[in-house]
């Protein structure tokens, strides 16, 4: 290799390394000028920063609004509901979510808080199956639709726990399939369950 050509396609490190070798080097013809280095290629430019949006001005005492997007951990209802695996007779559950089949009680825990719903729809269900009925109404009521808070609390917290309640002890040994109910019923502010046998 040539003294002071530099091998291709070296990295900035690489050339300095090999820039303070070639200098340290006892040329074999010292009659020769010492050969020039091509210059540094120049660092390209920094990114520009992206123009930051103004921070506006607030006066105490104003509210601010809050446009953060909601996230919720759970799956909306109607896509658990959904998921369901079907437990029933598949005509006697299209029947039911067309509101063909009789319904034989209903309770009504809308506007209740949830230490007030729990015992109420326990009492209720456990209570219808050992009178031996099939299809019972549950209201919710739909909620505002406001934003709540993921972990369920907030505006529609009745409509998206009662599902879970009926999947837990004591209510799940009785209950058979959960849907939401025909319009003529309420539609997504109340629920048909469908109870099991009473043995």
């Amino acid at each position: 290799m040539v003294r002071g050509k530099l091998p291709p396609r070296l990295s900035a490190e690489d050339r300095a390394l090999w820039r303070r070798v070639a200098d340290q080097a006892v040329p074999m013809h010292p009659a020769r000028s010492k050969p020039s280095y091509p210059p540094e290629p120049a660092p390209p430019p920094p990114d520009p920063e992206p123009p930051r949006a103004p921070i506006p001005t607030f006066t105490m005492g104003q509210r601010v609004r809050d446009t953060r997007p909601a996230f919720d951990l759970v799956p909306p209802v109607q896509q658990r509901l959904a998921q369901d695996r079907l437990n029933m007779d598949h005509k006697a559950f299209t029947r039911m979510r067309r509101g063909k089949l009789p319904v034989e009680g209903r309770v009504d825990l809308h506007g209740m808080t949830l230490a007030q719903a729990n015992p109420t729809l326990t009492s209720f269900i456990l209570g219808s199956q050992s009178m031996g009925r099939r299809l019972v109404l549950v209201i919710t009521g739909k909620g505002s639709g406001k934003r709540h808070d993921p972990f369920g609390s907030g505006p529609g917290v009745l409509k998206r726990q009662v599902p879970q309640w009926l999947r837990m002890a004591p209510l799940s040994q009785a209950v058979l399939q959960v849907s939401e109910a025909h319009q003529s019923h309420g539609g997504s502010g109340a629920y048909y369950v469908y109870l099991r046998r009473n043995r």
